[in-house]
């Protein structure tokens, strides 16, 4: 392996927290949620962990919750715009609950997906532990704590008082979802079997499965584990069996080879998904059931070719994305995730890079399921810290930990192709030896039980602390998970960059330096690369700053703070930080270059916190390809026109200007060589792309009436646009992107909200206030428009318009029926519907 890092591998992931039975009566496994009947505390108690604490008074919940996006936006607040400006604060959160005498004699433990941050949970007084990295997920066993038949108190203290602690919004509380997990004494463990494919033909799939079981009987037991294989129609495709004997207390990996018959491969378009189905037996009596998903598929990334899949080459298309979901903050909401991932695949988007911290477990399953190309990340700083009381703080203590349960809880999923275990950290730099420990802080760090040869490299050459502690990091990676590369996102691409200098990095991952792509092959002989994170443009959805050929680049230096007036960024892709470039120039830095393996844009959506390049009042981030409420931006329909097969005619701005002003109109087209545009039936010239441009533009003078846009294939018309000029607003029109959603208490319906003419033409600068009135069978949990700048609260019943559109989301009752929504302004006609909401 000198010029590719070839991978043959797997995959899925037990899922924490996801009920895996087959059949509920015969498997002893319970894994049920235990997000309701929560209460919670917004402040600080000394004895709230006590059982017989009074929490009468504390405000009712279901989890996931984030208490930060409640709040009001301050400049105030310690987070900084830099945190999305929302508090953060201390907060505590309790559960009253009963267990039956059928779960006597079982192990019962509970299971974190994630809190924000430094959390400490008791049950009935009992203090079970502490993890104070707020994306990690976390088991804590309640067995002999629990009292049954009576009742138990859980107890969550949050700390994330301690601000700025990020550099984006991080969210409060219980943000993830939480599990009661029950399973009998012998038992699969946490995260307890790994799936690889070391083997695969088109005739045949070998599937390597490791179970580590865990005894806690107090006595030897004879052991059975059985396994198979899964396919989606329900069938099994394959099966093995082992038997043998396991001490009391103890565990140990059971290693099984299955055959799977021509196999179906996961693939971006289409990603099959099998299922392995593991069983655990004592004395012949089922002790557990554990489901574990399985994508077969293999990859290469090769240092001359780039990225291939099932052996076919394949451009990674990505986005970095940030945990946020916009109005409803941190919280985990499934579909609100999948409404992403849905937009993101009809741009064209085929990979998602976990910005810059281990996801929730509910983005991986649904890329696993949609296909998508993951780079899961751990860390946006080592040691080093970049915010006052950030991660560096606990890194030394906790990394192992930390590293080592995101590796585990990862591993299985077939969209995860490599490990990112560090973003931009500062340990990177040539430079950062100023401040390097002594050899007794470094073997400590390490754990290294070495004198000051500990800094030889095998190369003959010293190395830093920091390259040993890369070193370190990419080992226990490697340990975990030998199938995918190890790579970091890095500003400084000198090849004396300590993490390169440490030769553990199997991928190397440039962020941004577009114009040092062209000396990889040279700088890092046989090493495959990717383009990490690219681009930073700005945009404000709904503004143009003309003329659109100028390029304004914000801010002048990123550690001094900018404003501009108008707060807000053109979208004609001529706003860019200047450590970026436009989107034009950064996809073909990377596309026509088969060395790269692709690249991740900055950002997919909007993201809360960081409004780069302003400060307060902007509240979140321009970054975006779509905005925060989910609307996408111009630039959206060049990346479609590049990187689907549709046929695309985008033609912006909108057509409501000053009389005689010079206006700037841009169109991105597909599947076409030429396009046309008329003013009121007048044409003004045939454009063509060129000179590495993926649109064209037309200047013109500004007179009311009608912009038509036909675009050509060997002279026959493929599409045609009309942007018209909107009189003054009218109505309101109401567009759900689901009209029926089910009845779980936890599905989403995203209703989009236009201001339009009395004609049905959008009015693009309206602004008007919109009011939503809800009955039936659900709520409204968010509000938003997009606007980097707005002080509205998410949490509310109404929401100004901004360039003319606005959002309102809805979710579900426990129950069936109907919700009905109706949304009025202030001399407007108001409209109405209804959502469905079933079983």
């Amino acid at each position: 392996m000198k010029n590719a890092i070839a991978i043959l591998l797997l995959l899925g992931v037990v899922f924490t927290g996801f009920n895996a039975c087959r059949n509920v009566d015969r498997n002893p496994r319970k894994t049920e949620s235990f997000n309701d009947g929560w209460r919670f505390y917004l402040g600080d108690l000394s004895d709230a962990s006590d059982p017989v604490f009074d929490d009468n008074g504390w405000r009712e919940l279901e989890l996931p919750h984030d208490w930060a996006i409640e709040g009001d936006f301050s400049e105030d607040h310690p987070s900084g715009s830099g945190g999305g400006a929302l508090p953060g604060g201390i907060g505590w959160y309790r559960k009253s609950f009963f267990l039956d005498q059928s779960y006597e004699g079982k192990k019962i433990f509970v299971d974190f997906d994630g809190v924000y941050m430094n959390s400490d949970v008791w049950i009935n007084g009992i203090h079970l532990g502490h993890r104070p990295f707020g994306y990690i997920s976390f088991r804590y066993d309640l067995t002999p704590h629990l009292k049954f038949d009576t009742e138990n108190v859980i107890a969550v203290r949050v700390d994330n008082s301690e601000q700025p602690n990020s550099r984006w919004y991080s969210g409060c509380g219980i943000y993830r979802n939480v599990w009661l997990t029950s399973v009998d004494p012998v038992y699969v463990d946490l995260w307890g079997v790994y799936v690889t494919t070391p083997e695969i033909t088109e005739d045949n799939a070998v599937v390597n499965v490791k179970t580590t079981v865990k005894n806690e009987m107090p006595q030897e037991v004879n052991l059975k584990t059985e396994t198979s294989i899964v396919d989606g129609s329900g069938k099994q495709v394959a099966s093995a069996s082992v038997s043998g004997t396991l001490a009391a207390g103890s565990s140990k990996e059971i290693e099984q080879d299955l055959s799977v018959r021509e196999p179906v491969l996961w693939a971006l378009e289409n990603p099959c998904l099998y299922e392995v189905v593991t069983r655990i037996f004592v004395d012949d009596k089922q002790t557990d059931e554990y489901v574990t998903p399985l994508g077969i598929r293999y990859f290469t990334f090769d240092a001359e070719k780039g990225f291939f899949l099932n052996g076919e080459s394949t451009k990674i298309k990505g986005v970095c994305l940030h945990h946020d979901l916009g109005c409803l903050g941190a919280a985990v909401n499934t579909r609100a995730i999948e409404r992403q991932l849905e937009i993101l695949k009809e741009m064209g988007v085929n990979g998602i890079r976990t910005a810059h911290n281990p996801p929730a477990p509910e983005l991986l399953r649904l890329c696993d399921r949609m296909g998508f190309i993951v780079m899961d990340e751990t860390f946006d700083m080592w040691r080093k810290r970049k915010t006052t009381y950030d991660y560096s703080r606990y890194f030394n203590e906790w990394h192992e930990r930390d590293l080592t349960d995101h590796i585990l809880r990862d591993r299985n999923h077939p969209s995860v192709f490599m490990w990112s275990i560090g973003n931009e950290v500062l340990e990177q730099w040539t430079h950062a030896e100023a401040d390097t420990l002594d050899i007794q802080q470094a073997n400590l760090l390490l754990n290294l039980k070495r004198d000051e040869t500990a800094l030889a490299g095998t190369d003959g050459e010293t190395m830093s602390v920091n390259a040993l502690l890369t070193k370190k990091l990419a080992d226990i990676v490697k340990s975990l998970d030998p199938t995918r590369p190890v790579t970091t996102g890095n500003n400084e691409t000198n090849p004396a960059n300590h993490l390169f200098r440490s030769g553990a990095l199997d991928l190397i991952g440039f962020n941004y330096h577009g114009y040092d792509y062209k000396n990889v092959p040279e700088n890092f002989p046989g090493k495959p690369f990717i383009a990490a994170e690219t681009t930073s443009g700005l945009m404000t959805r709904g503004y143009y700053r003309m003329p659109s050929d100028s390029m304004y680049i914000w801010p002048v230096r990123w550690d001094i703070p900018f404003t501009d007036p108008s707060y807000a960024c053109s979208s004609y892709d001529n706003c860019h930080v200047p450590w970026g470039c436009t989107h034009e120039q950064a996809w073909n830095d990377v596309k026509n270059s088969d060395f790269i393996s692709g690249m991740y844009i900055w950002t997919g959506f909007d993201y809360l916190g960081e409004p780069t390049p302003f400060w307060f009042p902007a509240r979140s981030s321009y970054f975006g390809i779509v905005d925060l409420a989910g609307f996408p931006k111009d630039v959206y329909y060049m990346y479609q026109s590049e990187w689907t097969d549709k046929e695309v005619l985008h033609v912006f701005p909108h057509w409501n200007w000053q009389p005689g002003e010079t206006v700037d109109v841009w169109a991105y087209y597909s599947k076409a060589d030429e396009v046309e545009l008329f003013l009121n039936g007048v044409s003004q010239g045939i454009k063509r792309k060129e000179g590495g441009k993926h649109h064209v533009f037309w200047r013109l003078a500004y007179e009311t009436g009608t912009i038509k846009v036909i675009s050509r294939k060997n002279g026959k018309e493929v599409l045609s646009k009309e942007i018209k000029t909107a009189g003054e607003p009218s109505q309101i029109r109401l567009t759900p992107d689901r009209r029926v959603i089910r009845g779980d208490g936890q599905d989403l319906s995203f209703i989009t909200v236009e201001v339009l003419d009395e004609e049905g033409t959008i009015c693009p600068n309206a602004e008007n206030l919109i009011r939503f009135n809800l009955s039936g069978n659900g709520k409204v949990v968010g509000v938003d428009n997009g606007n980097p700048t707005s002080m509205e609260r998410f949490k509310a019943s109404e929401r100004k318009a901004f360039y003319g559109k606005c959002l309102v989301v809805v979710k579900s009752e426990k129950r069936e029926g109907v919700i009905r929504l109706a949304a009025e302004s202030d001399g407007l006609m108001k409209d109405a519907i209804e959502i469905k909401v079933t079983k």
